[in-house]
């Protein structure tokens, strides 16, 4: 009977460290798919094609090496330089996270249209008027 109950126990804690795992993957890519997105543009043609083949196309290091001619390390380097060019990018301009601020306020004041056309509740629409101040500030 508890060696049942510690079995399960163990059973959920290993659903749940790999449940954070492919959580944290997923972030990643998300967050990898959103700098390139964003800041892709300022990479060179190289850096694209190749980071591109590694993130949105899955190719493995083997395939992307054999296909330009270079080394599976080259790949491998090249894809840390780029990922870490795309931090920093975002780290000193911030378009992303002012994009999805933004959203959630669009978010909100759709929401607050949804309330107003309801309850036809002036606060409603004050709240509207506040948040579409507050991006227009932002920009």
């Amino acid at each position: 009977m508890i060696s049942d109950i510690i079995l399960k126990a163990y059973e959920l804690i290993i659903a749940y460290m790999i449940f954070e795992f492919v959580a944290g993957v997923m972030e990643r890519i998300v967050e990898q798919n959103l700098l390139y997105d964003f800041y892709g543009e300022l990479l060179n043609d190289h850096q694209k094609k190749i980071y591109e083949d590694a993130i949105y196309n899955d190719l493995s290091l083997s395939e992307i090496a054999d296909e330009y001619g270079i080394s599976r390390q080259g790949v491998h380097d090249l894809i840390k330089r780029v990922t870490k060019t795309l931090d920093g990018y975002e780290a000193k301009l911030h378009l992303i996270q002012k994009f999805l601020e933004t959203k959630d306020k669009v978010s909100k004041i759709d929401s607050l249209v949804d309330d107003y056309m309801k309850s036809q509740d002036i606060s409603d629409i004050h709240e509207i008027k506040k948040l579409s101040n507050e991006i227009l500030e932002e920009f």
